[in-house]
Formats: structure tokens, C-alpha cells, sequence
């Protein structure tokens, strides 16, 4: 049980970075610091999506179901509803280009209309 509730939590993580990764722009326009850890998120899951390499989430969350004795996905929410997002079953090249695209045209938008905004007000916004 302690084994299938810790690849469970790492599934909560890794939909919780793949959050960050897309809309985490929008969250310097509040708290610039942010930038220092999104940027390279933001690229990282670009990369992951463009190249096709694996997530190391993923082998973790795998090592922790083996553990638990689980073979598949079957099971309660997190298993039917949320690994379906991060494992589509029909994962193709194509797919991952449409996926990274959206991760770079999103952070794109994000962070050019941050600074849009600084240009407008010749002044970053409050870190507040």
C-alpha cells in the first residue's frame, strides 16, 4: 500500500510539473523569481516533448508500482483519469511536436507579454 500511494504522489507531481511547465509564465508576471526555476523547466519539458526522451518521473512511478505489486493503470482516479494526460495512447512523433509547440508558443505568450508590460510601464511590475 505505502508502495502504490508513492507512485500515485509522484503521478500528482508530475502532472503538478507539467502544470508548471505550461502555464508556470504566468506566475513571474506575479513573482519573478520564478523565472530562475521555470525557464529551465519550461525547456526541459520542451526538450522531453520535441527529442521523445522519458521524464525520470516516469521510471520512478514505475519502480514504485512494481514495488506495490501492480502491473497497469487500473484502478482509482488518479490511475483512470490522470495518467491517461501525461500517457496518451496514441503517442506519435507528430503528437509530441503539437505538445512541445504548445509548451514554447504558451511560455512565448507568457513572457512576451511580461515584457510587453515592462516596456509599457518602463519599469518591471512589483514583486509584491
Amino acid at each position: 500500500m505505502l508502495y502504490r500511494l508513492l507512485a500515485n504522489m509522484v503521478v500528482i507531481l508530475h502532472v503538478g510539473f507539467v502544470v508548471f511547465v505550461v502555464l508556470g509564465g504566468f506566475l513571474v508576471w506575479r513573482w519573478q523569481r520564478v523565472a530562475w526555476v521555470h525557464v529551465p523547466a519550461a525547456l526541459w519539458g520542451a526538450a522531453i516533448e520535441f527529442v521523445g526522451w522519458v521524464c525520470p518521473l516516469t521510471p520512478l512511478e514505475n519502480y514504485f508500482r512494481r514495488l506495490a505489486g501492480q502491473a497497469g493503470y487500473a484502478g482509482g482516479f488518479v490511475e483512470h483519469y490522470v495518467i491517461p494526460m501525461l500517457y496518451p495512447t496514441d503517442w506519435t512523433p507528430s503528437l509530441r511536436i503539437v505538445l512541445g509547440s504548445l509548451v514554447v508558443l504558451v511560455n512565448v505568450l507568457a513572457y512576451g507579454l511580461y515584457f510587453w508590460r515592462f516596456a509599457k510601464h518602463d519599469r518591471p511590475p512589483s514583486s509584491s
